[in-house]
């Protein structure tokens, strides 16, 4: 049954958001009743695999939901914006209720002032939000929703999942009562009345008594006779992958050819141990090895291949997000897709969902104006949010646009003084795109009021923060009057790593070449020093220097040759090293049982050294405020090794 359930799950997820995107279009086309009808179906198939795993609750809204739907399609009722916000609000419960599914609890019932509103809106009673008592009661009722939604969960006792709550005051929950002792699980669900109140300390202690007295409770795992717990970990992350068969034969076909070369190599040695060395073996020896590395670098590629994954199905979520939220801020937004089918590595595509969320609530809360501002400006009055895909070259850039007001750079310089981010001497030398990047600093926002959805000043940082860890960049483009562009340059995979091979005194080091932008010679006469610190200049700019013996904490023995310049998000510099050794793409091997502070992981070399791969933004943070070393030490080292 476990592994019914996680079919379920990522079906039933799968269908949800196929749902949630259909009732954005369906919200832009009220009369596309093939639109309507596979709704109505996707809505009736996640019903059916509830009552499979008998998730009663999750019927129940399912139920009450596709009725809705019938009426709509039948043509019995007519779409409009606030029976769409009552179905949405609908589909969010369903999608917290696989959460719980997930977690190996039975969903709760669903929010009472939800279900009330789905009731009414099929006997044709719903308000329009004009009345203020009933607008009241819609309000209090998403309130009861987000505080049930971030309230912690009560710890487990003795590592078993708590039931699901009792309401105070209500009647005990007689059939669960009867499931725990008899075993026996009801044909069909029964309506239990749930008021939205917590648990009594009294009940839960009962609960808790018969919970441990017979092991068997509602909040057990649907589809199983037992306990069952799943690991923080498992629960955090989806480790499942869909791949296509053709790439898992076309893995399978190089595997089998790679067997043949093996036996063909096989041979040939066993001749040569002979004492056959003649041209024709020696020659035949030599086609055997170039036909293994060509399938081996074929292999490689297609297994890469298995891991890719269209983005489109991170994309498929956001259409919802951002009509919620320019429903809830008075604006009209229409969120475009493109280069859905553009393929990405299946480990980066969970770890870009806040990134790219973060941006479109940015793009809709401070980017576009509201329609009448619009308007009055000479632009149509829906907003535009374009959301795009695509490969070039070895990287994946995913763009978000919006056509709204834009970003004043001297705006940004000037909120950047007042929170004291910067001073006004660090305003003054920065240009325009320094400027736009003061929106990454922790703790910037230009929102004068802090809300749920921005003033905070960390959204925008933990995009960098998030962008960066996938070893990837962010850059803005903005027009005042006309908008702005976050454009995500990121590699097409982790597994490989493009780096730089440096050396210091005899041991080879790999920097990530994506911070590298180009090789200097270090001459004496070069080096300059600014407020006590050696520094270069490159191409008018002052760049810090900072030898790699200095980040690691090696003594410097010899003359530092060249420096590599580095730029991360946050800073340029330059890296002294003594010489380098060419690039390489490095399979990366992680460490993580020991992994000491600034190394991201090891590779080796095709000569079978190991090298460390360093991790730069860890190195820099363990120097803080004391980054580079004086000229005179840096002269010193380079007078000794002449």
């Amino acid at each position: 049954m476990e592994d019914l359930l996680q079919d379920f799950l990522v079906e039933a997820t799968d269908l949800l958001s196929g749902v949630d995107n259909k009732l954005v279009d369906l919200e832009k086309s009220p009369g596309d009743r093939g639109l309507l009808n596979e709704i109505f179906r996707g809505f009736h198939t996640i019903k059916g695999g509830a009552g499979f795993l008998n998730a009663h609750e999750l019927v129940s809204l399912c139920h009450l939901t596709e009725n809705l739907f019938d009426k709509l399609r039948n043509g019995e009722m007519d779409v409009t914006p606030v029976v769409m916000d009552v179905i949405l609000d609908a589909t969010g419960i369903v999608r917290d209720m696989f959460g719980s599914l997930e977690r190996g609890m039975q969903p709760t019932a669903a929010n009472p002032g939800v279900m009330s509103r789905l009731r009414a809106a099929l006997e044709g009673q719903l308000s329009d939000g004009t009345d203020p008592a009933a607008t009241a009661a819609v309000a209090a009722a998403a309130t009861a929703a987000v505080a049930a939604a971030v309230a912690p969960e009560p710890a487990p006792a003795q590592g078993v999942p708590s039931a699901a709550a009792a309401p105070v005051g209500a009647e005990p929950d007689w059939v669960s009562l009867h499931q725990a002792v008899t075993g026996v699980v009801p044909s069909a669900p029964q309506a239990v009345p749930e008021p939205a109140a917590a648990r009594s300390a009294n009940d839960a202690g009962a609960n808790a008594v018969v919970n441990a007295a017979f092991g068997r409770r509602a909040g057990d795992r649907p589809g199983t006779s037992a306990p069952a717990g799943r690991r923080d970990a498992e629960k955090s992350r989806d480790n499942s992958i869909r791949v296509d068969t053709s790439r898992l034969d076309q893995v399978l076909n190089l595997s089998g050819e790679i067997g043949l070369t093996k036996n063909r190599l096989t041979s040939l040695r066993a001749d040569i141990l002979a004492g056959k060395a003649d041209s024709d073996t020696l020659h035949a020896l030599d086609a055997a090895v170039s036909q293994l590395d060509l399938l081996v670098s074929d292999l490689q590629n297609a297994v890469m291949k298995t891991r890719m994954q269209p983005i489109g199905r991170l994309f498929q979520k956001y259409p919802r997000i951002a009509r919620d939220l320019a429903r809830s801020l008075g604006k009209d937004v229409e969120l475009v897709l493109a280069g859905e089918e553009t393929e990405i590595d299946k480990t980066m595509i969970e770890d870009l969902s806040d990134p790219i969320i973060h941006l479109i609530r940015n793009a809709v809360d401070h980017g576009v104006e509201t329609p009448d501002e619009r308007m009055a400006q000479g632009k149509p009055g829906k907003s535009m949010v374009r959301l795009e895909a695509r490969q070039e070259g070895d990287h994946i850039v995913i763009m978000v646009a919006d056509d709204g007001r834009g970003m004043s750079a001297e705006r940004l310089r000037a909120k950047a003084i007042e929170k004291g981010l910067i001073t006004d001497e660090e305003a003054n030398t920065l240009d325009e795109r320094s400027s736009l990047n003061l929106v990454f600093l922790p703790g910037f926002s230009t929102a004068a009021t802090v809300s749920d959805v921005s003033g905070r000043g960390v959204g925008m940082d933990v995009v960098k923060t998030n962008i960066q860890k996938l070893n990837g960049s962010i850059e803005i483009r903005s027009t005042q009057g006309k908008g702005t562009t976050f454009v995500i340059s990121l590699p097409l995979t982790l597994a490989i790593l493009p780096v730089l091979l440096v050396r210091l005194v005899e041991q080879h080091f790999a920097v990530p070449l994506s911070m590298v932008r180009e090789i200097l010679p270090i001459q004496q006469e070069d080096i300059q020093e600014v407020g006590g610190r050696a520094t270069m200049v490159v191409r008018g700019e002052v760049m810090p220097v900072l030898p790699l013996a200095r980040l690691l904490g090696w003594p410097q023995k010899n003359h530092p040759q060249y420096g590599v310049l580095m730029q991360s998000a946050e800073s340029s510099f330059i890296l002294a090293i003594d010489s380098f050794a060419g690039r390489e793409d490095a399979v990366i091997k992680s460490l993580d049982d020991f992994r000491p502070k600034g190394v991201a992981g090891v590779t080796t070399l095709s000569n079978g050294q190991i090298v460390l791969i360093l991790d730069m933004k860890e190195l820099l943070s363990s120097m803080g405020d004391t980054r580079g070393v004086s000229r005179s030490s840096l002269i010193g080292n380079i007078a000794r090794a002449a």
